[in-house]
């Protein structure tokens, strides 16, 4: 499909550079087959059903981004570099974006407040290069910690600067797996007395981890939409979270996926059946109108760039005309977008 079909015009003022307070009073535009539902999340549990099952993204975001040095090579002197980690490889591994990227070749060590060091040991298309650091696992996320800094999305990180409040507020209150590099958003709307409301009307809530890589944030360079490279994301659902959502379905319950990532590591782990086979590993899934959901119905999700793998997911579940109608009338009707920004709840539409 063209990429053109999904562009939209948004006005500056209406992306969010911070969140609502509290969470759940963040507004959310309910999209039916027969006209759209204006609400807030605090509505959320009496716009889903007894024995519906929510599926949510446990991820916790690192403070991904470094800056840092290049050190002495023979004829090559020190440099300034600024490496955004966007997926782990391995104990002390991780591919990254660097800029300038081509200041950067393997061999190269690039030292990071004195503390924390990194050999490129591949360089890759688009910027794209593989850092094996000094240290591993628990020891290398706590230097992240150290010197990083936490890696607000572009256009928040350029209207203004990242501050303590940002620590929590771009953090879920589900967040328990360190590794990912951007926020699952539909997630930050929720707090633990929302839980309880939803479980008290016979929700329940399942847990799945799908660390998010900051390709999520790449624009789409190609005219067409199989043309375009999706970056990979490693993502885990457990054989217990599986039978637990598929005991659900089979009781004639909905999946309800807070946010894209979880729907697309549920959609990868799905078989022909629809049925959820434990899964861990790499997901590159580029879901466009025209893809057939297996195991979703339901999904909640936050308002999305225009031109983007994101915008067309929603376009696949809810059909591309009804999309763009609904995105025309929450920017009339002075809805909050992206990240920090309002939300959706939109229901599955078989193409």
């Amino acid at each position: 499909m063209k990429v053109d079909l999904f562009d939209f015009d948004l006005p500056p003022d209406r992306i969010a550079l911070r969140p609502a307070e509290p969470r759940t009073a963040a507004r959310l535009l309910e999209v039916r087959s027969d006209g759209l539902n204006h609400a807030t999340i605090a509505d959320l549990p009496g716009l889903l059903q007894p024995g519906d099952h929510l599926v949510v993204n446990d991820t916790r975001v690192i403070r991904a981004r470094l800056r840092g040095q290049r050190g002495q090579n023979g004829k090559r002197g020190a440099a300034k570099v600024e490496i955004m980690l966007h997926m782990n490889l391995g104990p002390d591994r991780w591919a990254a974006f660097a800029r300038p990227a081509k200041r950067l070749r393997p061999g190269d060590h690039v030292t990071f407040d004195g503390v924390l060091t990194a050999t490129v040991v591949e360089k890759r298309d688009g910027g794209e290069v593989v850092l094996d650091f000094n240290l591993r696992d628990a020891e290398l996320l706590a230097a992240f910690d150290r010197v990083g800094e936490l890696p607000l999305p572009p256009y928040v990180a350029s209207q203004r600067a990242v501050d303590d409040r940002d620590t929590d507020d771009y953090q879920t209150v589900m967040a328990d797996r360190p590794g990912a590099v951007a926020a699952p958003t539909a997630g930050l709307h929720f707090t633990e007395g929302l839980f309880a409301e939803l479980a008290a009307r016979g929700i329940a809530t399942s847990r799945v981890t799908l660390h998010v890589g900051a390709g999520t944030f790449l624009p789409v360079k190609v005219d067409d939409t199989q043309d375009h490279q999706m970056h990979a994301e490693v993502g885990e659902i457990t054989a217990e979270t599986a039978a637990r959502i598929n005991g659900a379905r089979a009781a004639g319950g909905r999946i309800v996926s807070v946010g894209t990532t979880s729907l697309r590591l549920l959609e990868s782990a799905a078989d022909a059946q629809g049925l959820i086979q434990p899964f861990h590993g790499a997901t590159d899934i580029f879901i466009t109108p025209g893809y057939r959901f297996r195991a979703v119905d339901t999904l909640m999700t936050n308002f999305h760039l225009p031109r983007s793998t994101l915008f067309m997911l929603v376009s696949a579940f809810s059909g591309l005309d009804r999309m763009r109608g609904a995105y025309d009338a929450a920017i009339a009707a002075n809805y909050r977008f992206y990240s920090y920004g309002d939300a959706t709840l939109l229901h599955r539409v078989e193409p």
